[in-house]
C-alpha cells in the first residue's frame, strides 16, 4: 500500500509558502491531462501508454475475447457507475442463497472473495507484519540473553532481535511524527483561523468587497485592524503583492484537510499498526497458525474502505463504452475481486489464498498492488506462486514507494523463491510521470536493475473512486494496473500467445531513454533511467501489440 509522505516543516513562513506550490502544482497536472496515462509520447507530448492509438490503428476491427483479472486488494465497489458492467460474476453460483452452488469451496462467492471478513464484519485496521512477529517471538526469547539460547534456536534467535530492532524504532519514529505532525497542523489551524478572522474583519469593516496589498497598506484603527493588518502583509510578503489572500485562505484549507489525513495515518499506525495488544483477527474465524486452511472469509468483496481496490480496477477495465467517468486500459475485461489488503499489512495466508482462489476461477492475470517489508509465511506464499505460474496466469506486482532497491532489500511478495529461483510469470513494476526528463520515475517508486521488469504511469492517475466518485492517485499501486491492463489487452487482442508471450512482449516492447538521467531522490541523486530495472524501459501499449502481431503470426493457431 502507498505510504503517506507528509514534509515537517519548521515555520509557518514556510509551511504557507508550500501550500501555495503544493495547490498550483496540483492545479496544473489537473489542467494538464487526466487521461495523460492513455495519451501518446508523439502526438501529445506526455509519456503515457499509447493506450488510444493501440485502438485506433491494430487493434481496429480486430475480434477480442475477455479476460479476466483477478485484483487483489481492500476491496472494490462493485457497484459502481464505470465498474459494474466490467466485474466478473461467477455463472455458476447463486446470489445470496447461502449455498455453495458451483462447489468451489465458497459459499456465495459471487464477484470473488474476502479473506479478511467473518459472519460477524471485516477486518479493516491490521497489524503489521514486524508487529506480529515481534508479539510471536517476544514470548520465546524477550527475557533471554544471548548466551541462554540453545545452539538449535540461534538462527531463530538473531531473527528476533531485527525484528525487535526493527519494530521499536518504527514504532518510536512514528510516536515522534505523530507528535511533530500535530504539532505542526495545529500551526496551520491557528494561522488559517487568523487569517480568515483577518480577511471577514477588513471586508466588514471597511465595506469592501476584495482585498488587495494597497488597501492593506493604507489600513488605520485600533488592535484589531492592526492585528488584521499584520496576518494579511505576511501573505503579501510572502505571496506577492498580487496575491489574492481569500484564494490562499482556501488552498491552505485544503492542504490543512489533506495533511489532517496524514497524522490520522500515523494516529492509526501507533494505535492499530505498531500496536501489540491489537489483533482482529477474531473477526475472520480461521486457524490462523494453518497455512494449508483454505476455506474461510466472507462473500463480502467490498468490505468497509474499498478505495484503493476500486481506484486500482478502474485503472484496469473502468467501462470504456459508457460514456460516464473515465476509461480503463483494457475494454473486453472482467474484474474479479478479492479481498486481502487491510489497512495494515496484508497476511501472508491470506495472499496465498487470494492467489490459489484466483487461478482456481478462472483468472488470466492476478494485480497485487501491496507490499511489505517481512514475509515470515513466505513458504506458503511461495507454493500459492508456483500454482499459478504452472496454471499460466501472469502475476503483476507493485514494486513499492519508499525509494528502495528491490534487489537489496525486497518488498514482499516477491518473484523469486526461498530456493533462489525465480517466478517466470511475474512482472515488477515500477511507476514513472508524464516528462522525458528528469521526472520520467517517480521519486517515491522502488526501483531493482534485477527483481523490477518494467516501469509504467503511476503518478495522477485519474480513476474511479466509491460511490461513483473519481479520484487522482499516485503510486506503484497504480503502475501494476496500468501494466496488468495493457496485458489483459494484448491477451484479448492475441489469444494465441501463450502468458510467457504477452511478458514477453510487454516488457521487450517497452520504450527506452538511451543516457536519460532521472532524479530519485536526495537518498539516490541523478542516475540512468536504464539502470532501474531489468528491461530498462517504460511500457507502451503501442508498441506491445505491435510486436504481438508480429509474434502471433509466427504462433501456430490454438485449437
Amino acid at each position: 500500500m502507498t505510504k503517506a509522505r507528509f514534509f515537517l516543516l519548521s515555520t509557518v513562513l514556510v509551511l504557507t509558502s508550500a501550500a501555495r506550490v503544493f495547490s498550483q502544482s496540483a492545479t496544473d497536472t489537473t489542467d494538464f491531462l487526466t487521461d495523460w496515462f492513455l495519451r501518446d509520447p508523439e502526438t501529445d507530448k506526455v509519456q503515457g501508454l499509447s493506450v488510444e492509438k493501440a485502438y485506433a490503428t491494430v487493434l481496429k476491427g480486430k475480434p477480442s475475447r475477455t479476460i479476466t483479472v483477478a485484483v487483489i486488494d481492500s476491496g472494490i465497489d462493485f457497484d459502481h457507475e464505470d465498474l459494474k458492467d466490467v466485474m466478473w460474476t461467477n455463472p455458476k453460483e447463486i446470489a445470496g442463497n447461502g449455498i455453495d452452488d458451483d462447489k468451489n469451496g465458497y459459499i456465495d462467492d459471487i464477484h470473488g472473495w474476502s479473506f479478511i471478513g467473518g459472519k460477524t464484519g471485516n477486518v479493516t485496521k491490521d497489524t503489521y507484519e514486524v508487529t506480529r512477529e515481534y508479539v510471536r517471538l517476544k514470548g520465546k526469547y524477550g527475557n533471554l540473553a544471548e548466551n541462554d539460547v540453545p545452539a538449535k534456536s540461534k538462527d531463530e534467535f538473531a531473527y528476533w532481535l531485527k525484528i525487535k530492532a526493527a519494530y521499536t524504532e518504527a514504532r518510536d519514529q512514528n510516536e515522534t511524527d505523530a507528535k511533530s505532525c500535530l504539532d505542526i497542523l495545529a500551526q496551520y489551524d491557528q494561522f488559517h483561523r487568523g487569517l480568515t478572522s483577518a480577511i471577514d474583519f477588513v471586508k466588514s469593516e471597511y465595506k469592501v468587497s476584495t482585498i488587495t496589498s494597497q488597501l492593506v497598506d493604507t489600513l488605520k484603527g485600533g488592535a484589531k485592524t492592526r492585528a488584521a493588518q499584520s496576518i494579511l502583509k505576511f501573505v503579501y510578503e510572502n505571496e506577492g503583492p498580487e496575491a489574492d489572500v481569500e484564494k490562499f485562505s482556501a488552498e491552505l484549507k485544503d492542504v490543512i484537510e489533506s495533511n489532517r489525513e496524514v497524522c490520522d495515518n500515523y494516529k492509526n499506525a501507533i494505535e492499530y499498526g505498531y500496536n501489540p495488544e491489537f489483533d482482529p483477527r477474531s473477526i475472520v474465524g480461521d486457524n490462523y497458525a494453518n497455512t494449508e486452511e483454505r476455506f474461510y472469509g466472507s462473500p463480502d468483496v467490498k468490505g468497509t474502505f474499498p478505495a484503493h481496490g476500486t481506484e486500482v480496477a478502474g485503472v484496469i477495465g473502468a467501462n470504456r463504452k459508457n460514456d460516464l467517468g473515465i476509461k480503463g486500459i483494457a475494454d473486453n475485461v472482467r474484474i474479479m475481486a478479492i479481498r486481502a489488503v487491510p489497512n495494515g499489512d496484508e497476511r501472508d495466508k491470506d495472499i496465498a489464498n487470494a492467489i490459489r482462489y484466483a487461478v482456481d476461477n478462472g483468472a488470466k492475470i492476478i494485480n497485487m498492488s501491496f507490499g511489505k517489508d517481512w514475509s515470515p509465511q513466505k513458504d506458503a506464499v511461495d507454493k500459492a506462486v508456483r500454482y499459478a505460474d504452472s496454471k499460466g496466469v501472469l502475476m503483476i506486482h507493485a514494486a513499492g514507494n519508499d525509494d528502495d532497491n528491490n534487489d537489496v532489500k525486497p518488498s514482499y511478495p516477491t518473484p523469486i523463491y526461498k530456493d533462489g529461483k525465480t517466478a517466470a510469470l511475474w512482472i515488477e513494476v515500477g511507476a514513472s510521470s508524464w516528462g522525458a526528463d528528469s521526472t520520467l520515475a517517480a521519486e517515491f517508486s522502488n526501483y531493482g536493475k534485477k527483481v523490477v521488469n518494467v516501469f509504467a504511469p503511476g503518478v495522477h492517475m485519474h480513476s474511479t473512486a466509491p460511490n461513483n466518485t473519481y479520484d487522482d492517485v499516485d503510486g506503484t499501486s497504480f503502475a501494476s494496473p496500468a501494466t496488468a491492463g495493457v496485458a489483459a489487452l494484448v491477451m484479448s487482442y492475441f489469444p494465441n500467445l501463450t502468458p510467457a508471450q504477452v511478458k514477453e512482449v510487454l516488457v521487450k516492447s517497452s520504450r527506452k531513454f538511451d543516457n536519460l538521467m532521472v532524479k530519485k531522490s536526495d537518498k539516490t541523486g541523478l542516475v540512468k533511467f536504464s539502470e532501474l530495472s531489468s528491461s530498462g524501459g517504460l511500457l507502451n501499449a503501442y508498441e506491445a501489440v505491435k510486436l504481438a502481431q508480429s509474434m502471433e503470426t509466427k504462433t501456430p493457431e490454438k485449437k
